[in-house]
């Protein structure tokens, strides 16, 4: 297995910037998630990296050496598609041979049954790919890279296609795979949950600019912006406006109430503008500051509550609740909070620590 390392790399296509200069260490046997939302450049970042499109400038490295130009079949990686690719007129055996008879390689047979082996696909070699379901088809695809032996798997956005519950279960069974043969794994989604439960490292993304990269809980606790903050967790945080008032953030959207300025080592001076980043979490555990709300909508999720409620002319506020299966439309509730478990962000969106 082997490592990674970009410089300063650009992506252009004529005047229009995609990839503006991403610096990213990946180390071998990391499992690293590109995340953001759709446009954000991931993907074209993941191809240039497999060497689908090319590098305007900067540099890429495998296992120390540079591959800027090195053919795509040289980089010694593997790629898994958001389609599947497989070859309709051959069976799961043969799709997943492929690509090493086309290579030349000898008796790739017992490649085949080791990938077939790992990914429990023993029964299904003699099948087709029409009589497969799309999670088996998957798997295919993955056991495909497999038998390649490659330095680094990379993974667009495999799960898009399946439903939700073999979302699930794929997202278990490539955790799995990660922790079994142990090599570098570059993976692309637009699913933050994904990226929190699959994820070594995540890597956010947004405008072909990397926003800040972490482990999950780390970009969670302690997110560096308010994109990083809003994008990591589900449901997302709750963001206040509010300004700095002897030694309070009033809140004008509910009714000027005020709580407590957090202890920062560079607090905000009176009259500045900020934001609140409230986690729906922070709200159950109750705490010294609290807000009057009136309960809009209700999800019951069993064992977990949200409720999306406001302030009369307010906005609308994400609240976990402890015990919450009496609670219904209309009701009002305080919702309590601890100040200290509060984030802050300067009017322009960056954090105050």
């Amino acid at each position: 297995m082997s490592g990674l390392t970009l410089r300063s790399v650009r992506k252009a296509y004529g005047a229009v910037q995609v990839i503006k200069g991403v610096d990213l260490d990946i180390s071998p046997g990391e499992f690293v998630v590109f995340v953001g939302p759709s446009g954000c450049g991931k993907s074209t970042l993941l191809r240039m990296i497999a060497g689908l499109e090319g590098i305007t400038s900067g540099d890429l490295s495998i296992g120390g050496k540079v591959m800027n130009d090195v053919d795509p079949s040289q980089r010694g990686i593997a790629m898994v598609f958001q389609s599947y690719a497989l070859y309709p007129h051959m069976t799961v055996r043969e799709n997943m041979g492929f690509a090493l008879r086309f290579a030349g390689k000898s008796k790739p047979e017992a490649q085949v049954a080791e990938a077939a082996r790992i990914l429990e696909l023993g029964a299904l070699l003699d099948r087709k790919p029409k009589d497969l379901s799309g999670g088996q088809r998957q798997r295919v695809a993955i056991g495909r890279a497999i038998v390649r032996h490659p330095q680094v798997f990379l993974f667009d956005e495999p799960l898009s296609n399946l439903d939700a519950e073999l979302r699930v279960h794929m997202r278990i069974e490539i955790a799995r795979l990660h922790k079994t043969l142990a090599t570098t794994i570059i993976y692309v989604t637009h699913d933050q949950i994904e990226a929190m439960t699959l994820a070594d490292k995540i890597v956010v993304l947004r405008d072909g600019v990397v926003e800040q990269v972490g482990r999950p809980l780390t970009l969670y606790d302690d997110p560096d912006n308010l994109f990083v903050a809003g994008f990591i967790g589900s449901p997302k945080m709750n963001f206040l406006k509010g300004r700095v008032t002897g030694g309070l953030i009033v809140l004008p959207e509910f009714g000027d109430q005020s709580v407590p300025l957090p202890k920062l080592n560079l607090p905000p001076q009176d009259g500045d503008e900020v934001t609140l980043g409230i986690r729906p979490e922070t709200f159950k555990r109750g705490g010294g500051a609290e807000l009057d709300l009136k309960v809009e909508i209700v999800e019951h999720l069993g064992d977990e509550t949200y409720a999306y409620a406001r302030q009369a002319g307010g906005q609308v506020v994400t609240i976990a609740v402890a015990e919450g299966r009496d609670l219904g439309t209309g009701h009002t509730i305080k919702a309590t909070f601890d100040p200290a478990r509060v984030l802050l962000f300067t009017k322009s969106g960056l954090r105050i620590r």
